[in-house]
Order: structure tokens, then C-alpha cells, then sequence
């Protein structure tokens, strides 16, 4: 590249910045536009979007709220290339709403790094919680260990990747601090240096590792074997081991299980039961992977979801056991043994597609022979879903123009 070139992309770079600082000197939460939204992007470690529609209510509700936000968020930041929050007009930037699949108003979205996460922002909204939402993004999602005796330490009941590195200052650190970044929120990430780690790699040739969750899997360790200068090859491998088959359902994340629209196999177990967690994970990695764009595999802690199994007429005391919760109705699986037999939880998911499960919660087992006249099956209400009532509020979003 010439030092003519350089210089031209260093001042269009300078203008886009300068256009931003303008912006953001008006108070405030950044204007973006299909003509600044790429550059703001590029050139910010965190940008927090407000996706909004000037006829939505709810959209007219947050805007103060989140301007406000913006201007405290940027006394606390204000260095060039951090944060930034922006917001998009969604009627008068259809292309943008369009790229980030904007279904309803408000919507609010996090890109870091210029990657989008696939969680959008579900807290609550005030400038408090804002702020606090940034303060927590922007803290290293790196914990430094001085010695390897450390790592005999960590918490087994979770997914974590572990890099060796010779130097903070190396480029491979850096690709992989930006991908600790982006799945901070579903691995844990450790990294040692120099001599601490130098019995772990060759000189000059860092090593990733990823450790599962022991406590709680069958999983074994495994090495990055990708190229450590590709931030795209990292950070797909990681997400792959970051982001198990079998997933754990907590308050905290329901809303985003539940948008995602998939019926839920769910075992819900005692809470320090981790040997039917792992037999759990292990049917359903060898048994049901064919099925995972059709359902989302979970488990719960019972404890916690004891009004899933009130629902359900069980209790604690029946921990464990598994049911289906298609979103209309909870189904009970008749006995956990079961799963150990092959097929047996195949068939309960191929007896939900089929209808199956739902006939004969209102009229009992089906029979292969014609009933007698006077043997009439009586009606009986399934268990309404619970789940479906820790789905994004109604009272929060807008779908598109549907509902003015």
C-alpha cells in the first residue's frame, strides 16, 4: 500500500471519527446512518444500538431514557474507539433495520468488534441499568493466572478456554482477546504468559485450549489446531465448543431460549444430581443430534423451576424427570429410566410432531382396536406452558406496524 493511499484512508478515517465526536458533542445517543454505521463500527470496540420507530410508543417511551444513558456512558468512556451508544431510525433506514433482522421496537442490540452478539439486550430499561450493562461489557474478559497450579482451581461445572502466550503484545493475544470478547458471556477465559506457561507451547507458537465442564459432561480437553492470526477461524471454533448441544435454562436467559421459538426437551434435575446431567448430555449428543434444528435441548435446576413442576404435579421429591414444553402445553416423559433405552426419547419428540402427545392428554392412550360405542374417552387438559411466560414482554416491544 502507498503512503498516498495510507494517508487518504487516515484522513477519511479522522472525518468519519470527527463526524461522530460532532454528533456526540449535540448530547446524547449517536445518529447512525447507512452512510457512518460501518465506519462506527469498525472503529469502536463496543457499540450498543437503540433499533427505533418514531410511530412506536414504546420506542418514543426509551428514547429519552437511553439518550441519557449515552451522555453518562460517554463521561465514563470518552475515549475515541470504546463506546458507543447509536440509535437508527428504522423507518428512514430500512436497509440497516433489514441487516440486523429488526422484527420489532425497540430493539437493542450489541456489536463488539464489529461482530453482532447474538443477545440482544433484555435488562432493564433505565440509565442506572444501562450504564452498569456497559460498565460490565467493557471489563477484560481475561483472568491472568501466574502459575498452572492455578488452573487446578477452576470451576469444573463450567465450559473455558485457556490460551498460552509468550506476550501480551503479541498479535495472536490480541485476535484472541477479541474473540474472549464476543463469548465472554458463555465461556470462561484464562490466559498465562512467559515462564508461567513456557512448559505448555514452543516458543513463539501460543496454544488454545478448551476445557469443559467436567463437572457436569463426558467431554475431554481439546487444542486449537486453526491458524492463531484468524480472528474468524478462532471464533468459530470457540463458539462451537462455548455453545454445548445441551444447554442450561436460567431466569436469566429464558427470554432469549424461549425467542428462539423450539420446543424445549427439558430434564429437570436436583440441584447437585450432575451424574444424570451428564448421562442426559451424552443420550442426547449420541441419540438426538438429528433433531437439534427442531428442539432446544435444556437442563433446570429444580429447585429453582419449582413452578415448571407444580404445573406438572410434581415436586422436588420426583427430581429427576423430563418433559416437553412445546410452548402450548407441558408434556411429562413417563419415566426418566427410560431415556437410557434407545429410541425412547426419539419417539416422545416424534410423538409431539406427530400430535401424538397432545391426543392423548385430552382422550388417553390410543388404542389399535375401535372402541365400543359406550366406551367414550373422556377429555383432559394438559398442563399449560410455563416457559412461554418467560418469553420477551409484550409490554416492551412493538411488532413492526402490526399493532397501530
Amino acid at each position: 500500500m502507498s503512503e498516498l493511499l495510507r494517508g487518504v484512508l487516515f484522513l477519511l478515517n479522522t472525518l468519519l471519527v470527527l463526524c461522530v465526536l460532532i454528533q456526540r458533542a449535540e448530547g446524547g445517543a449517536v445518529q447512525l446512518t447507512s452512510e457512518n454505521l460501518d465506519m462506527t463500527l469498525a472503529s469502536n470496540e463496543l457499540v450498543f444500538i437503540n433499533f427505533y420507530a418514531e410511530w412506536c410508543r414504546f420506542s418514543n417511551i426509551l428514547q429519552p431514557i437511553f439518550d441519557e444513558a449515552a451522555d453518562e456512558v460517554h463521561k465514563e468512556f470518552p475515549d475515541a474507539g470504546k463506546v458507543v451508544m447509536g440509535k437508527v431510525d428504522c423507518d428512514k433506514e430500512g436497509s440497516v433495520a433489514t441487516r440486523f433482522h429488526i422484527s420489532k421496537y425497540p430493539t437493542l442490540k450489541v456489536i463488539r468488534n464489529g461482530q453482532p452478539m447474538k443477545r440482544e439486550y433484555r435488562g432493564q430499561r433505565s440509565v442506572e441499568a444501562f450504564s452498569e450493562f456497559i460498565r460490565k461489557q467493557m471489563e477484560d474478559p481475561i483472568k491472568e493466572f501466574q502459575s498452572l497450579k492455578d488452573l487446578e482451581h477452576l470451576d469444573s461445572k463450567k465450559r473455558i478456554i485457556i490460551g498460552y502466550f509468550d506476550r501480551r503484545d503479541m498479535p495472536e493475544y490480541n485476535i484472541f482477546r477479541r474473540v474472549a470478547t464476543n463469548l465472554k458471556e458463555d465461556c470462561q477465559f484464562h490466559v498465562g504468559f512467559g515462564d508461567s506457561v513456557s512448559q505448555m507451547h514452543p516458543p513463539g507458537h501460543p496454544i488454545v485450549v478448551f476445557r469443559p465442564d467436567v463437572a457436569v459432561s463426558n467431554e475431554n480437553d481439546e487444542t486449537y489446531t486453526g491458524k492463531m492470526g484468524s480472528f474468524d477461524e478462532m471464533n468459530i471454533w470457540v463458539q462451537e465448543k462455548c455453545v454445548p448441544l445441551v444447554r442450561e435454562i436460567t431466569f436469566e436467559n429464558a427470554e432469549e431460549l424461549t425467542e428462539e421459538g423450539l420446543p424445549f426437551l427439558i430434564l429437570f434435575h436436583a440441584t447437585d444430581d450432575t451424574d444424570i446431567i451428564k448421562d442426559f448430555k451424552t443420550i442426547v449428543e449420541t441419540q438426538l443430534l438429528s433433531e437439534k434444528q427442531n428442539v432446544n435441548f435444556l437442563v433446570a435446576d429444580g429447585k429453582r423451576f419449582a413452578h415448571p413442576l407444580h404445573h406438572l404435579g410434581k415436586s422436588q421429591s420426583d427430581l429427576p424427570l423430563i418433559a416437553i414444553d412445546s410452548f402450548r402445553h407441558m408434556y411429562l416423559f413417563d419415566n426418566v429410566k427410560d431415556m437410557y433405552t434407545p429410541g425412547k426419547l426419539k419417539q416422545f419428540l416424534n410423538d409431539l410432531y406427530s400430535g401424538k402427545l397432545h391426543r392423548e392428554f385430552h382422550y388417553g392412550p390410543e388404542k389399535d382396536t375401535t372402541p365400543e360405542e359406550n366406551d367414550v374417552k373422556k377429555s383432559t387438559q394438559p398442563p399449560e406452558s410455563t416457559f412461554k411466560k418467560l418469553a420477551p414482554s409484550k409490554n416492551r416491544y412493538t411488532l413492526l406496524r402490526d399493532e397501530l
